[in-house]
């Protein structure tokens, strides 16, 4: 039997999941396009994901919205000096995987 780590990482809004494989490639594809736009943060030592994201939007657990922007993998606790995008709008977020 396998457990899925990422189970309570969803964030569900309006009835809907969010933080499925199928967002994960719409975000990378939209920044990627140019079509969301996106700040950019160098990380320091120690910081997590989770933590970014509860100061960006106001909630950890969209911490997968900023490492799907990235194209980086699933690690709360990154090492410094990666480059982070972080999508300014979650309105836009959630018009792209809804």
């Amino acid at each position: 039997m396998s457990i899925d780590r990422y189970a309570n990482d969803n964030v569900i809004q309006d009835g809907k999941i969010l933080g499925t494989n199928r967002s994960i490639l719409l975000i990378r594809q939209a920044v990627k396009s140019g079509q969301l736009n996106v700040t950019e943060k160098i990380t320091s030592s120690f910081e997590r994901l989770d933590i970014i994201a509860s100061s960006v939007y106001g909630d950890g657990r969209l911490w997968w919205v900023i490492a799907a922007a990235s194209e980086i993998g699933w690690w709360l606790q990154i090492p410094p000096g990666t480059l982070l995008k972080i999508p300014i709008s979650l309105n836009d977020v959630q018009d792209l995987v809804v």
